[in-house]
């Protein structure tokens, strides 16, 4: 009686969306490696999972795409980019600043800025 083979399963690449912020920020891989002194190919290596990445190079390209290390890992930017962009702003401004803007914001309920 042959024995039957179990076939190993593939581990599963590490899920990041380095891809998905570098097209959000409108770069190329090729533009993204000069920002990072690597090649396009490096890149795209790196994007399809088939080289994986040290915290400095992470930390490198949240820097060249303007985002948070964790951002790479954890958010799509076509869904939360442009709110995680408004709230770095925000970051950056004084709380006076911050408390004009979210009171020129209308109201959800009306539209208006009663």
């Amino acid at each position: 009686m042959a024995q039957k083979v179990i076939p190993i399963p593939k581990p599963e690449r590490p899920r990041h969306y380095i891809r998905e912020w570098r097209k959000y920020r409108g770069l190329t891989q090729e533009r993204l490696a000069e920002r990072l002194d690597l090649t396009g190919g490096a890149i795209s290596q790196l994007e399809t999972g088939v080289t994986g990445y040290t915290q400095e190079t992470l930390e490198g390209i949240a820097v060249a795409l303007n985002c948070e290390p964790g951002d790479l890992l954890s958010r799509d930017p076509n869904i939360e980019g442009a709110v995680l962009d408004l709230l770095r702003l925000l970051r950056q401004k004084d709380q006076a600043t911050v408390m004009a803007i979210i009171n020129g914001l209308p109201d959800a309920g009306t539209g208006t800025n009663d």
